[in-house]
C-alpha cells in the first residue's frame, strides 16, 4: 500500500476536525473536532512506522500515549461540559467565555477588575 492513502485520509480528517473546531458553537462538538484531529495524527503515527519499518516501532508507541492523552482529555472535558451545562442550562461556547458566576448582573461584568486602577497610574507615570 502507498503511503499516499492514509497520509491524504489523515489530512481529510485533520480538515474535518479543523473545521468543526472553528465553526462548532457547542462544546461537546467541538470536543469530538478535536478527537478527530488526535486519530488523524494517530494515523499519520502508524502509517509512517509501517512505512519505515521501525525496529522499535516508535509510531505505534506514540500512537499509544496519543490514545491515552485523548482518553483523559475527553474524560476532564465532559466533567467540565457537564458542571457548565448544569450551572448555565446550555452548552454554548459563546456563553461559556465569560467563566464568572452567571447570578452576577452584567452591570458588574462592565466594571474594570480590583487593581487595575493602579496599574492605570503606574502605566502614565
Amino acid at each position: 500500500m502507498h503511503l499516499a492513502y492514509p497520509v491524504v485520509l489523515a489530512a481529510l480528517l485533520f480538515s474535518v476536525g479543523v473545521y468543526g473546531v472553528l465553526a462548532r458553537r457547542n462544546v461537546i462538538l467541538v470536543l469530538m473536532s478535536v478527537e478527530l484531529m488526535l486519530n488523524a495524527v494517530n494515523l499519520n503515527l502508524v502509517a509512517f512506522d509501517a512505512w519505515l519499518r521501525d525496529s522499535l516501532h516508535a509510531g505505534q508507541a506514540l500512537t499509544l500515549f496519543t490514545i491515552t492523552i485523548a482518553a483523559a482529555e475527553i474524560g476532564l472535558g465532559l466533567a467540565i461540559v457537564l458542571l457548565l451545562f448544569r450551572a448555565r442550562g446550555t452548552a454554548d461556547i459563546d456563553r461559556a467565555i465569560a467563566l464568572g458566576d452567571p447570578a452576577e448582573s452584567t452591570a458588574d461584568v462592565d466594571e474594570a477588575p480590583v487593581g487595575t486602577e493602579a496599574l492605570k497610574g503606574r502605566a502614565t507615570a
